[in-house]
């Protein structure tokens, strides 16, 4: 109980001092969850389910392109580890690989269970859940937050829709909730002092954890780190000379902060932290961004109303525009880029420009030369199918 009640106090805290002027205003978690909510809504989910059996573009041809894919075949077997150990750039790689996939495959079954109504599907995630719930005891290597972000982040998802809309029985659903809260979400949620990409996606699969876990402390706690780190993620004019920072990386000069940014020292609205190191890892970022927004709209608040929406709406028009083709100035980033955004864009893209009606001439040029947006292999997927165009 003491301990309880200390976190409560340092929670309380951490909102507190997030709420001051000047800084960004962290969300509370919702009186009451909603489910499956997790990046998808029931009602989303319901609207590409009437468009696929319509056969309806894209919703058709982003399904179908999910259900080649090996992640949907009935035949996986899942390979789970007690200790998955990831290292830098996948070295080491015991379980890393392995333990990203089956819980997009988790994930790519429970929609393909909600769309088809085969109770096969849902049996699939059940049992590739059921197999890291009995067996995952931890990460461990220099890349185990990020790693548990990346998986963590989909597995609440098919956690989401199995338990909340599967007629079928999943006896096991508490040791998965064990699995989440016990070596999932020590492991991300104190956050990361690394690239910006990295917290993300630890918020990503934090709030998303949290929700299925109803854990209203873990949530508030995970929505502060995440309003923080996107402020010093994504640049806008309004933020003043320099970027946004993160107190506890202690960014207090101007020579640090350009440091951070991959030496870029000529900052502009849309610039974020990494797209001077590469437009991949800059996609990361954005993708966790408009993770949380949705999974945070569905639970009541619309963070796309705030300067969270105004940032991933600038920071997804400059990548695009660059992604697209424009040539690149010498000012940025030495006159040279990365690119290989990924298939990032449909949830934002969908929040911001078909549901605020916000023109994103770039952004939406980009997202209909991708469809079906696919899947990056480590926590993206079938975004085109659960959000493209998707009215709710």
């Amino acid at each position: 109980m003491r301990r309880a009640a200390l976190l409560s106090v340092v929670t309380a805290l951490v909102l507190g001092f997030f709420a001051q002027p000047g800084g960004p205003t962290a969300e509370a978690a919702p009186a009451t969850f909603v489910h499956p909510g997790v990046d998808v809504s029931k009602s989303q989910l319901d609207f590409a389910r009437t468009e696929v059996l319509a056969g309806a573009q894209p919703w058709k041809g982003a399904y179908d392109q999910m259900m080649a894919s090996s992640y949907a075949s009935l035949s996986r077997t899942p390979k789970p580890r007690a200790v998955v150990e990831c290292g830098s750039y996948s070295n080491p790689n015991y379980g890393c690989t392995d333990e990203r996939e089956d819980a997009i495959a988790a994930y790519t079954d429970a929609l393909a269970w909600y769309i088809t109504k085969d109770a096969r599907y849902a049996q699939k995630a059940i049992e590739i859940m059921d197999a890291w719930s009995a067996t995952i005891t931890s990460h461990t290597n220099s890349n185990a937050p990020l790693q548990t972000g990346w998986a963590g982040a989909s597995w609440p998802k098919a956690a989401e829709i199995i338990k909340y809309t599967y007629t079928g029985t999943w006896t096991n659903s508490a040791r998965f909730a064990t699995m989440l809260r016990n070596v999932y979400l020590p492991e991300i949620i104190n956050g990361s002092n690394s690239n910006g990409n990295w917290e993300l996606t630890m918020m990503d699969a934090a709030v998303g954890i949290s929700v299925f876990l109803e854990d209203k402390t873990s949530y508030d706690k995970a929505m502060a780190l995440f309003r923080t780190r996107t402020a010093a993620y994504i640049y806008l004019a309004s933020d003043g000379s320099v970027p946004k920072t993160v107190p506890s990386q202690n960014l207090n000069t101007t020579a640090k902060i350009v440091a951070y940014w991959q030496g870029q020292s000529t900052f502009v609205t849309g610039l974020t932290q990494e797209t001077c190191r590469d437009f991949t890892h800059t996609g990361y970022g954005l993708s966790s961004i408009s993770h949380v927004a949705e999974t945070s709209r569905i639970q009541g608040t619309d963070l796309y109303g705030t300067d969270v929406g105004e940032r991933l709406r600038q920071a997804l028009g400059f990548q695009a525009k660059y992604q697209l083709g424009t040539a690149v100035p010498s000012w940025l980033c030495g006159g040279s880029l990365t690119l290989g955004l990924g298939p990032v864009t449909e949830v934002g893209y969908n929040a911001l420009h078909n549901r605020l009606g916000i023109a994103m001439t770039n952004t939406q040029t980009l997202t209909l030369n991708n469809r079906p947006a696919g899947t990056n292999n480590l926590f993206v997927a079938w975004e085109t199918l659960t959000h493209g165009d998707n009215p709710n």
